[in-house]
């Protein structure tokens, strides 16, 4: 996902998220949201050996502790070598499956992978295009595009945790992305994207990986992942004075039929 840039002609001014006038807390929240985008990837030799050196442990960590949020630290360092790390991420999310049903006819039943990376696979209540165009919609109101080499939907977990991230620098540098808006607007866009979106991929994704043997670091990652965002949520409503989940408009997890994209 493309930033917005000083020099993009836009309607609505871009945002220069310096790291100096950061507030520490959503800041590092923003970092670990990165973080996790970073690591729903085939795990490349340097990525792999942040994992497999403690590195990545170490950063989660530290971030953690500055969000100011009670969530217990994963442990997210990894033993198996990057082959084994990058077969199990595609047997995971990448690889499907195809099943005889029919002998006699040829009758083939064809699976995706066990656990999906989108979104709308999580969703009983809206379609694909729904989820996909008000996805689209949110990323162009803030100044996001999705970069030309990236052929995901705009319902990947990678794209919108990349999105959350950037709204967590937006808030945390006390900066306006749209003329008007305040630090209120911001956190009320991350509290509304969290309930519309990250929140029912990340919890449909956790149930998905949980009903899978063997999961090992992704495991721990999406249980880690689901837990941090519901406590990041609840921060901001609480913050923002608006209600538990229950009584917000779109608040809801994987297989509700409550809320809906607009």
């Amino acid at each position: 996902m493309s930033e917005p840039t000083p020099d993009r002609d836009r309607s609505r001014p871009a945002v220069d998220i310096g790291t100096d006038a950061l507030d520490a807390a959503t800041g590092a929240r923003g970092s670990v949201y990165a973080l996790a985008a970073r690591a729903f990837s085939d795990p490349d030799p340097e990525f792999y050996a942040a994992l497999a050196d403690g590195s990545i442990d170490s950063a989660v960590a530290s971030l953690v502790d500055q969000t100011g949020l009670d969530v217990e630290i994963p442990d997210l360092t990894v033993e198996e070598d990057r082959d084994t790390l990058a077969a199990r991420y595609n047997d995971l999310f990448v690889v499907g499956y195809s099943e005889v049903i029919d002998g006699t006819d040829g009758t083939i039943d064809n699976q995706g992978p066990p656990v999906s990376l989108y979104e709308s696979t999580y969703r009983s209540d809206v379609s694909w295009n729904d989820v996909n165009l008000d996805l689209a919609r949110a990323y162009e109101f803030f100044g996001c595009e999705i970069g030309g080499e990236e052929r995901r939907h705009h319902d990947h977990i990678r794209l919108e945790l990349e999105f959350a991230g950037y709204l967590c620098r937006v808030a945390a540098a006390n900066e306006a992305i749209v003329e008007g808006s305040d630090d209120a607007n911001v956190d009320r866009a991350r509290l509304d994207f969290h309930d519309r979106h990250l929140t029912i991929l990340v919890s449909g994704l956790r149930e998905a990986i949980d009903d899978e043997p063997g999961t090992g670091f992704y495991g721990r990652l999406a249980g880690f992942l689901d837990e941090f965002i519901t406590a990041d949520v609840e921060d901001l409503a609480t913050r923002l004075d608006v209600g538990a989940g229950s009584e917000r408009e779109h608040a809801q997890r994987a297989g509700s039929n409550a809320g809906g994209s607009s």
